[in-house]
């Protein structure tokens, strides 16, 4: 085959586009640190790339669940503590009623007090976190108490169907994030604080025993559903750290699939523009000699 003059700078030109756009890819990855900026780059990469990232959205997003969870949980456990806290006075008030030594005025005093403690028993009730009702289950809208000074509970506060508040955790796996309502600030809590106010003011001492007993009880409810939230609390933070070591393998796989390795683009890059500057001296010396080049 016969070689031309036109065959030798076509092929010439051909190639130092191709290394032009060899060069241009070169410095893409290393300004963009990504493998590929278009699914025609390499369709098997964006296709894993799709994959990997929806993965890793999704991590993201139970992760902001878990936010969720630990924000009612966390309430929960102050509330109850506050609560616990109220009712163990009211145990020591009682037991300083049933001494023979007070006098009705004494007895009026430590009824006062006690009426305030139920007071803020009916305010720790109706804690509001985000502007939802964190101890009346799913029913978040409407306060579980009502009427601090004779406190009535919600008539569906002991309805299974308000006690499931679930948060979705990972893939088929929800936790629930209340605690059970009737558990806790129910009807027979307040009806036992009234009942101990009204015995201290009637300045009737002597049912102050049954009275302790009934407390008693209502305090063992309100601490077996702290140790059940408890339980449930240990359980978030394990989901909490398998989501985080998703997420660091999440990221690392889609790292190793669209990241470049940078210092083996940088090679490349400099190998390119060597490759390119001899492709650009040979080229000048095809062009065809004129009549000027034979008269000199």
């Amino acid at each position: 085959m016969r070689v031309t003059q036109s065959m030798i700078s076509n092929n010439s030109l051909r190639n130092l586009s191709s290394s032009y756009e060899r060069i241009g890819k070169l410095l893409e990855q290393n300004s963009t640190g990504k493998k590929i900026t278009r699914p025609s780059d390499d369709p098997v990469v964006a296709m894993k790339g799709m994959f990997y990232r929806s993965n890793l959205t999704e991590i993201e997003q139970y992760k902001r669940n878990l936010s969720e969870l630990y924000l009612w949980m966390e309430n929960s456990e102050a509330g109850i503590e506050q609560a616990n806290q109220g009712l163990h006075r009211i145990r020591e008030l009682v037991i300083q009623g049933k001494n023979g030594t007070l006098n009705e005025e004494d007895r009026e005093s430590v009824a006062r007090e006690i009426e305030q403690i139920k007071k803020d028993l009916v305010n720790v009730a109706n804690t509001q976190v985000a502007g939802r009702y964190i101890f009346h289950g799913t029913d978040t809208k409407n306060p579980p108490v009502s009427n601090p000074d004779d406190p009535v509970v919600a008539g569906n506060l002991n309805d299974p169907k308000i006690d499931n508040y679930m948060v979705e955790v990972s893939q088929g796996v929800s936790l629930k994030a209340n605690v059970n309502p009737d558990q806790v600030f129910n009807q027979e809590l307040f009806d036992t604080v009234q009942d101990i106010q009204k015995a201290l003011e009637s300045d009737n001492p002597e049912e102050l025993d049954q009275l302790l007993g009934r407390l008693d009880n209502v305090m063992d409810t309100v601490t077996a559903e702290r140790s059940e939230l408890g339980a449930r609390y240990n359980r978030l933070e394990m989901v909490d750290d398998r989501l985080f070591q998703q997420e660091v393998t999440a990221t690392r796989i889609l790292s190793d699939n669209e990241d470049v390795d940078m210092e083996k683009v940088i090679t490349d890059l400099k190998t390119q523009e060597s490759v390119h500057r001899a492709a650009l001296a040979v080229g000048a010396r095809i062009i065809q000699p004129t009549l000027m080049d034979f008269l000199r």
